[in-house]
């Protein structure tokens, strides 16, 4: 799979195991040939022309038939000419054989043997295909006390005064606590309870008594997340057996180790509790949460933000530390690295998965991120996942990549240079099959399987290239772009949703949306400050917010606050600081009100009305009246509602719900008549084979425009329409649902009068600081804004082009003094424009595809260096300084 700090930083292709393999085809030579010494650390240069294979890909290795020794060995001979440097095996239940049974671990460490001869590597993949953490069913069997629990609550009303007696259900009691129904006075009932029976004088007045009993669940088999002692068992029937079975390859031929999607939605209501979240708790705040426990589920007045806030970060902390940090303490101390992903990782709001997506990292090794299913389906949250990195200081950032997917031969190298470009530097392809048919996952990416076989090895040479390259230096970058997991937080309660879809997602939760606008459309590179980093690593220093993390230091001239309702009071006080020395700050969508802390909201609305003003903190909660915008459904996952149709941004979309294939509208009210002639509609992956352009004249929909698929720009003339509603309708779709990227309602002057409108609030001190306050974050609206921020970024785009069919993203490290832009174009449409990086450069134009290095002609300017940046459809570029 991956090679841990063995991996340390990689580079190039595999044009040299490709050669060798080519050349002792037939013979079995190339296996020896790579046995007898680990490849050379060359130079950059070198390396870049000619990649050792320890730089190139690993795949997963599903075990998905009969298991014999020749058919292992075959595997993995002819696995090197593809340019594999190893494999992670992933057991699964037609592989002939119990999993850990003597036999299983005798064909394991043949394998293991065989990658050791063949000088591979191997990760060790930590589960019976996945989740992680039922130990294939072992864990039940052994430890039944480590699985799952689940925090329920039971609750009566009841009118005092009265006497109340309740029986306490079975499980730990976590506390019990009357709330009043109008005043939402708490009591704390916990100590009335004896026997597993409260007893309790209702005061007069309407009361709910609730009682929170953390229970056994058990789903799937899997342990307790937040319990270090049950992950420990996990271990003890994985890992260790691992180790027992084979210890002298462990820092050798064994690497690494890897996860795969434990997450809180696995438990019914996505409701993960342990029995010790007490004690913890009182451990970190010094006192019981009994009184915050009602906040979970309901509005408990004012301390609701900062109940859930310190309850729901608490959870986060636990699951960072009960299952991640368990299985990484086990890996160092067994001279291997830890990496693996949690589910989900798309999902806006992460509460309700994982707690924290980026604290969830916190002491793992190689963050790592599953992009599956479809091209481009986890973009969004590639930043959030290599940010967690920076803020930890890890070089490494792993990603587990193309399976389940419709898999054109470009589209290896489409996702492989997008996600590169957001900081992904660790590439596992999903998947090598042990039998090529059946297979659960498509596509077979081995040697036997066309289209891929024949390209699998300039693939691994490209691969090899960016890793070389990227795995070492740090990102440059100007902006930082604080995670709202605080606001995330205080909107997150029990009930609602789908914990697996993301549960509550405020519709205020642009973040996602800002950093692909940021990355897509405006093309500035950015990372995503967890507030606890902002809090203890960042320091403002000559109008600069500095990121002093030793691994990974970085400098920001531009802070950017997205849409919170609340916010952690320190981190605002240090964006206070930062504006009054002169920084740059720029909020989006909604301003937060309240603290993450309790009885801390006036101050955060005072440093509000100091920072963005008091005609900005004034706008908090307003929204115009219209145009308003619906649908027949929503996406469940978030991030793809119905007002993203219509901002103006073709990276951003409405996504019906899934399963919701027919008869679905996307509409726009303008609140009075409005005279409109023409529509332009965008379709994200031409699903519709018909649609309808429809408006209400009153009593019922009529229709003004209509016709088959839709496509990239659809456009319908007709004779002028005066209505006040009017909606995208399409009874049906090829497959999946309907996506619709913007939908335009256009008067005879081309206005478009389905815009959302939105105010732009800008406020000045007089030492240099300026902060604005974007109410609706258009790419334009950001443009104008970050153009005023940031007058001479890092990269300038002279003539930002508009792709199709994929993306144009960049990146900046700085290696050993030397600056590498990585320049990639995913898309379809052939890219010449100039751009200018700051500062003055000689360069030099690597190209990852071929290995060649050439000069690159420049001009020189007060404004930086400029380069004329020329790339085909699906190719990239490092642009390198001399």
């Amino acid at each position: 799979m991956m090679n841990a700090r063995v991996f340390k930083r990689r580079s190039g292709i595999e044009r040299v195991v490709a050669v060798l393999a080519v050349l002792a085809v037939g013979v079995g030579l190339a296996n020896v040939v790579l046995a007898e010494s680990p490849p050379k650390v060359g130079t950059l240069e070198e390396d870049f022309a000619s990649p050792p294979a320890k730089w190139k890909s690993r795949p997963l290795w599903f075990w998905n038939g009969p298991l014999d020794r020749d058919a292992t060995t075959t595997i993995m001979e002819k696995s090197v000419a593809s340019g594999y440097y190893g494999f992670g095996i992933l057991p699964t239940k037609d592989m002939g054989v119990a999993f850990m049974s003597p036999e299983f671990l005798r064909h394991y460490k043949h394998a293991v043997d065989t990658a050791s001869r063949l000088g591979l590597k191997m990760c060790l993949y930590d589960e019976f295909w996945f989740p992680s953490g039922s130990a294939g069913g072992l864990l039940k069997e052994h430890y039944p006390d480590a699985l799952g629990k689940r925090l329920d609550k039971v609750e009566t009303d009841v009118v005092g005064p009265a006497a109340v007696t309740l029986d306490v259900p079975a499980g730990d009691l976590m506390a019990a606590v009357a709330m009043h129904a109008e005043t939402k006075e708490r009591l704390d009932l916990t100590a009335q309870v004896r026997d597993n029976r409260l007893s309790w004088q209702a005061p007069a007045g309407s009361w709910r008594v609730m009682l929170f009993v953390c229970v056994p669940d058990g789903a799937r088999g899997l342990v307790d997340y937040l319990d270090p002692d049950a992950a420990r068992k996990f271990v003890a029937l994985t890992y260790e057996k691992y180790y027992q079975t084979f210890p002298e390859h462990f820092g050798k031929t064994i690497d690494s180790a890897f996860y795969d999607e434990p997450t809180f939605h696995w438990i019914q209501g996505g409701r993960a509790w342990t029995p010790a979240f007490n004690r913890r708790f009182a451990e970190k705040f010094g006192h019981s949460p009994a009184l915050y426990y009602p906040a979970l589920w309901h509005d408990i007045g004012p301390d609701t933000v900062a109940a859930r806030n310190a309850m729901f970060g608490l959870r986060a902390e636990l699951f960072a530390n009960g299952f991640v940090k368990t299985l990484a303490d086990w890996c160092r101390a067994h001279n291997i690295e830890l990496t693996g992903h949690v589910d989900q990782e798309e999902v806006v709001n992460p509460v309700g998965l994982c707690g924290d997506l980026i604290k969830a990292f916190q002491h793992q090794p190689i963050p790592g991120l599953d992009q599956i299913f479809a091209y481009g389906r986890g973009s969004p949250m590639y930043k959030v996942v290599s940010s967690a990195a920076t803020n930890y200081g890890r070089p490494l950032v792993m990603t587990e990549c193309y399976g389940g997917m419709k898999l054109p031969p470009a589209n290896l190298y489409r996702e492989a240079m997008d996600q590169f470009a957001k900081g992904v530097n660790l590439m596992v392809p999903h998947a090598v099959w042990y039998r090529t048919n059946p297979i659960t996952f498509p596509p077979e990416l081995s040697y036997r399987t066309e289209p891929y076989a024949s390209e699998l090895p300039r693939y691994n040479e490209y691969v090899g290239r960016l890793e070389r390259v990227l795995q070492q230096g740090r990102p440059l970058v100007d902006i930082a772009v604080l995670y709202p997991i605080h606001g995330l937080q205080a909107a997150y309660h029990f009930g609602p949703g789908q914990p697996y879809t993301g549960g509550v997602i405020p519709n205020w939760a642009d973040y996602m949306d800002i950093g692909e606008r940021l990355s897509l459309d405006l093309r500035h590179d950015f990372t995503y400050l967890h507030p606890d980093i902002l809090d203890s690593h960042c320091h403002v220093t000559n109008g600069l917010l500095e990121l002093q993390q030793p691994a990974c230091p970085q400098q920001y001239r531009l802070m950017i606050l997205p849409g919170m309702e609340a916010v952690s009071t320190p981190n605002l006080a240090r964006v206070k600081s930062f504006y009054d020395q002169g920084g740059q700050v720029i909020a989006t969508t909604r301003l937060p009100d309240h603290s993450a802390e309790f009885g801390q909201s006036d101050e955060v609305r005072t440093m509000i009305r100091h920072i963005f003003g008091v005609q900005a903190a004034e706008s908090v909660g307003e929204q115009p009246p219209y145009p308003k915008v619906r649908a027949s459904s929503v996406w469940q996952n978030g991030g793809h509602d119905a007002a993203l149709a219509f901002d103006g941004d073709p990276e951003t979309r409405w996504n019906a719900q899934d399963q919701n294939s027919a008869d679905q509208w996307l509409e726009v009210d303008f609140g009075t008549p409005r005279t409109f002639e023409k529509v332009v509609i965008t379709e994200v992956f031409d699903r519709a084979t018909s649609h309808r352009v429809e408006y209400w004249d009153g009593q019922q929909w009529r229709t003004c425009a209509s016709g088959a698929e839709i496509g990239a720009d659809r456009i319908h003339t007709f004779a002028p329409v005066t209505a006040s509603r009017v909606r995208l309708f399409i009874p049906k779709v090829k497959s999946d649902t309907p996506s619709i990227a913007e939908f335009a309602a256009l008067d005879a002057s081309d206005t478009n009068l389905a815009a959302r409108p939105g105010r732009v609030f800008a406020n000045r001190n007089t030492n240099g600081g300026a902060a604005w306050f974007v109410e609706n974050p258009t790419p334009a609206a950001l443009r104008q804004t970050i153009d005023q921020a940031l007058p001479q970024p890092d990269v300038t785009w002279a003539d930002p082009p508009a792709v199709r069919g994929g993306r144009l993203s960049y990146l900046h490290k700085e290696i050993d003094g030397r600056h590498f832009w990585f320049f990639a174009n995913s898309s379809d449409t052939p890219v010449e424009t100039p751009v200018c990086l700051r500062g003055a450069h000689t360069l030099e134009r690597w190209d990852p595809h071929t290995g060649r290095i050439e000069p690159c002609p420049v001009k020189n300017s007060a404004a930086g260096t400029s380069i004329q940046l020329q790339l085909g459809p699906v190719s990239s570029v490092f642009v390198v300084s001399r």
